[in-house]
């Protein structure tokens, strides 16, 4: 247990990364980029690949971000981790012309070895042994797992609704949990400490992830170079390591 507990921790260090760069956010010289959480992962990969540019990071669910841009927080990059979240901030003016980066799907996790031996999406819903959690469904994995448990004809009712899929991972990460719905890539982050149980039918519902340079950014030629830099092919072996499918 105790072992498990420090993997945990180091995994948990690495891969849920919430505020992080040269300055505070909105600092005055760097870019401020609005990630959504499951692209954390990408964070270190997109600053060695940004060529010089002071980058800081405030990785959030990608609601939480787009309202933070509605009530005036700065910010010269967003990035969601679905249509829907990008179609919003269009719609609010807080972007203009995103672009896809990449897709993503949707996997169960559960501690290492599947000690519960969850199979699949039927046992969610059926085993009250199981200490289930998931993503809001107001937020683009709660959508997303929603969605996948309709097609299944599986009634999802977790012990508890989270405002962001790296709270669902780390619940199963630590113990708190036995199975919860996040995407591939946080899987792949915690893989030291989870399994991933497969989903039949999830890479036929990919969740799309967008980037845009947003129109009140302070630092826009800045922004517009990190931008390409997450559609280069340079990121695309990290985002395949990372678990992420190229855009559809």
């Amino acid at each position: 247990m105790v072992d498990r507990a420090i993997k945990a921790g180091a995994a948990l260090s690495a891969a849920a990364v919430v505020l992080t760069g040269c300055g505070g956010a909105g600092d005055a010289t760097g870019v401020t980029v609005f990630g959504a959480s499951s692209t954390r992962v990408l964070n270190d990969r997109i600053v060695e690949l940004a060529g010089g540019v002071d980058l800081v990071f405030n990785n959030d669910g990608s609601g939480a971000l787009v309202s933070q841009l509605r009530e005036g927080a700065p910010a010269d990059l967003l990035i969601t981790a679905d249509t829907a979240t990008m179609d919003r901030a269009v719609a609010d003016g807080s972007v203009v012309d995103p672009v896809s980066v990449a897709s993503n799907s949707m996997v169960i996790i559960v501690a290492e070895g599947n000690p519960a031996g969850v199979a699949g999406l039927a046992d969610l819903e059926e085993r009250s042994d199981l200490t289930v959690v998931a993503c809001d469904p107001s937020v683009p994995c709660g959508v997303l797992a929603r969605q996948l448990a309709d097609q299944a004809g599986v009634q999802l009712n977790p012990a508890s609704w989270e405002a962001r899929v790296a709270d669902v991972a780390g619940k199963v990460a630590n113990g708190e949990a036995d199975a919860g719905l996040v995407y591939r890539t946080d899987a792949v982050a915690l893989s030291e400490v989870v399994d991933a149980v497969d989903i039949p039918g999830a890479k036929e519902y990919p969740t799309q992830v967008w980037a845009a340079v947003t129109t009140n950014a302070a630092h826009p030629e800045a922004a517009e170079r990190v931008l390409a830099v997450l559609t280069s092919a340079e990121l695309r072996d990290a985002l395949t390591d990372a678990g992420f499918a190229p855009a559809v």
